[in-house]
């Protein structure tokens, strides 16, 4: 499928705007599946008999083939264009969701979330993010925020509808609805996807600036600058995977239910879009790197505030200040690579950049799982989350002090 880019005219454009809409419904709508899964977790641990480790699993073989995904996909909207991957990705949700609501086991059921995030869900994450990036220059933090907040609104809409499909349906029909709606529901809107963003000419004196900064982003070689975002990005979302994965399973396992749970998860996600909303104006005044560290400092003193309280009202809020520190971390990265390396490599940076992300999510879905196993409580578990969070900013901090003294 050959498509010419389109004008340059068009970076910033009202067009521009009606594609970012089209991407947010799309980024909604093929992100279901990374928090519908926890949801269901209590139901699949109890039907097929496993512990909390081996049940968040799938969780973490989804989101593992939803990094990889997201490279490989990335690389195939670059070559032929979004619409194809996003046909590709609508099916694979559809499917991904029918075979694990007729799996009769853990594994049939984490293969199927494999799928879901592989195929499906990576279409619509990173190449979306790399793809906004490319269409809006004024506003592009705000522009990608945007993007990005598809994903939390995934979370806000999904989890309380699933867990009433749950109570009402049962989890395996309320999968086979839901692969219908999202599947449709993405093919229908891919269609408005098919031109290719601008390549914006830049002058003579503009592309010598861009190639020094580019050839030494924080005065390191590109491979170790990718190395050190990609590493930070792995420890920062082991961190933020330990609440969003887990809290309903935590509040099942305090008594209140997976219903409180469910509510707690989708006010964490609502309030995470608020937070990536303000990230990405804050992105355009102050740059990425100094907006990672903030949302590292903040998602930090997040994490420490679960260990002192496990009341259900203090939960609650908790679960809020949470989505509201943390929401903006992810977004940044791609404001980072885009600001920092050479533009022609976006797609595949910010797919690796990403990839990382989503790896530390599914390891620190499982992990804390498998902490809570040993030890049988989640205090332990948020421990090693704010542990990573130290790492993520560590690094954060070293690369803004070389960017300082720059």
């Amino acid at each position: 499928m050959h498509q010419d880019h389109a004008d340059e005219s068009l970076i910033d454009s009202p067009q521009a705007a009606l594609r970012l809409l089209v991407t947010l419904g799309l980024v909604v709508l093929g992100n279901s599946s990374m928090y519908v899964v926890s949801v269901v977790l209590p139901a699949v641990q109890s039907e097929f008999g496993i512990g909390r480790a081996d049940a968040s699993l799938p969780y973490t073989l989804m989101m593992v083939c939803l990094g990889l995904g997201g490279i490989w996909t990335g690389r195939l909207a670059d070559r032929h264009g979004l619409t194809p991957v996003l046909w590709c990705g609508a099916l694979a949700v559809f499917g991904g969701f029918a075979l694990a609501a007729h799996a009769q086991n853990i594994w049939l059921f984490g293969l199927a979330h494999g799928i879901l995030g592989l195929i499906g869900s990576s279409s619509t994450f990173a190449p979306l993010m790399a793809d906004t990036a490319l269409w809006w220059q004024k506003r592009r933090g705000i522009a990608v925020a945007i993007c990005a907040c598809g994903n939390y609104i995934a979370g806000a809409i999904w989890p309380p509808l699933v867990q009433h499909g749950i109570t009402t349906l049962g989890w395996r029909h309320t999968y086979l609805l839901l692969g219908l709606v999202c599947g449709l529901g993405m093919f229908l809107l891919s269609l408005k996807m098919r031109a290719k963003p601008p390549i914006p000419k830049v002058s003579v004196a503009s592309a010598s600036t861009l190639r020094e900064d580019s050839a030494q982003p924080f005065g390191l070689r590109p491979s170790r600058a990718q190395l050190l975002l990609c590493t930070a990005g792995v420890a920062c979302c082991v961190a933020m995977a330990m609440p969003q994965v887990h809290i309903v399973a935590y509040c099942t396992d305090l008594g209140y239910g997976a219903a409180r749970g469910a509510e707690m998860l989708s006010l964490m996600l609502t309030c995470g879009i608020v937070s990536r909303l303000a990230s990405g104006l804050i992105c355009d005044r102050i740059g990425g790197i100094k907006t990672l560290l903030i949302g590292s400092v903040l998602q930090g003193v997040a994490l420490l505030a679960f260990l002192p309280f496990d009341g259900l009202m203090p939960l609650y809020l908790i679960s809020a200040t949470f989505g509201l520190f943390q929401g903006g971390i992810v977004p940044s990265y791609a404001i980072i690579v885009r600001e920092h390396f050479s533009p022609k490599e976006v797609g595949e940076r910010v797919g690796s950049v990403i990839m990382a992300t989503l790896l530390g999510m599914a390891l620190g879905g499982w992990l804390s799982g498998w902490i809570f196993d040993i030890t049988g409580s989640y205090q332990a578990a948020f421990i090693n989350g704010i542990a990573w969070n130290l790492l993520n900013l560590s690094i954060t901090g070293w690369l803004f002090l070389r960017l300082k003294s720059r």
